[in-house]
């Protein structure tokens, strides 16, 4: 369904509305496993339409699944019943494997399936549905391998740009296929880019996923930027020039720090630790952590809370709706 996004989002701050990255847990509700889920687009759907109907989320998520568009080009991904599924092993280790590279169609593997889920949740669901979708240089993590690609980028950076620039073609039209399905957005999950230094966060990342978000990013269809790394607050002035409607941020992070250092008119979203404290505390943890975020942010115009990075599929549904009750609690609502 197309909205006006960017009023949308202007208003989202005013609304107190939380926006976790809420999908995987979907599981407990549909009483299957993850693997089936990821292979099956009306479970998909269901699982995102019943999020939708049982919590108050600002917005609907699809999948984060960041071994989707890896395994597009050819990784190999390992698949568990209970865990998000893992991409194992290095796809190009030189210029000629990065040269012969092929982007694949959008449809590839499972792309097509998780397009298709969208296609069928959005006339199921009441609120702006967005896709999620790895970030250009975390996809090529993936098919150089986490630890290989840091040495990459000073050891052989001609190849590291070969396999962005194809990272990056696919990417774009990945995300112009989730347009056209009807997604309100895209949530881009670019977390290897935090791990960089800032000045090869500037070659390496930002100005690709800046492509990608001049390619499809207008008033019915936002950006939504997420990084997790440790070193993210030391690259703000690059990750500005990106464009993103929003930016959300990870459990590692500083949250007061990091508005402090965004204008006050771009929302900045975070970051209750979904592992520590959503998958692994209590009820009562859940609060005090959700109460203690809005205490220090909940001040600043532009603060949206939510997850610090997708939310894993174990999830008690006891934390998650803690949760959402300590969001009302926290904000009077």
């Amino acid at each position: 369904m197309k909205r006006n996004m960017r009023e949308w989002l202007q208003n989202l701050p005013k609304s107190k509305q939380s926006f976790p990255i809420l999908s995987f847990p979907c599981v407990s509700l549909l009483g299957c496993t993850v693997k089936e889920l990821i292979g099956d687009s009306d479970k998909q759907a269901e699982g995102m339409a019943l999020v939708a109907e049982k919590t108050p989320s600002a917005a609907s998520v699809s999948l984060m699944d960041l071994s989707v568009e890896a395994e597009c080009f050819g990784a190999t991904v390992r698949f568990s019943d209970d865990e998000v599924p893992t991409v194992v092993g290095r796809l190009i280790a030189d210029q000629q494997a990065a040269d012969d590279l092929q982007v694949p169609p959008v449809g590839a593997a499972r792309s097509g399936l998780y397009i298709d889920a969208i296609r069928k949740a959005v006339p199921r669901i009441d609120r702006p549905v967005f896709a999620g979708i790895i970030g250009p240089f975390s996809l090529a993590a993936r098919l150089l391998d986490v630890s290989e690609i840091m040495m990459d980028c000073y050891d052989d950076p001609d190849m590291v740009h070969t396999v962005l620039e194809k990272a990056t073609q696919f990417l774009i039209e990945y995300a112009k296929a989730y347009k056209e399905a009807g997604a309100n957005g895209i949530v881009m999950a670019e977390p290897v880019a935090g791990l960089l230094s800032p000045a090869l966060e500037e070659e390496f990342s930002s100005p690709y996923v800046k492509r990608i978000t001049d390619a499809v990013q207008d008033d019915s269809f936002l950006m939504i930027y997420h990084n997790c790394g440790d070193n993210t607050p030391r690259m703000v002035d690059s990750l500005l020039t990106i464009g993103a409607a929003a930016y959300h941020f990870g459990n590692a992070i500083n949250m007061k720090e990091m508005l402090d250092k965004f204008p006050s008119h771009i929302p900045v979203m975070g970051n209750i630790d979904p592992a520590r404290t959503l998958r692994m505390g209590t009820p009562e943890s859940v609060r005090e952590e959700t109460m203690l975020r809005i205490a220090e942010c909940g001040t600043y115009p532009n603060f949206v809370i939510s997850s610090g990075c997708d939310i894993p599929p174990m999830t008690p549904w006891e934390n998650l709706d803690a949760f959402f009750r300590a969001v009302e609690d926290g904000y009077g609502r």
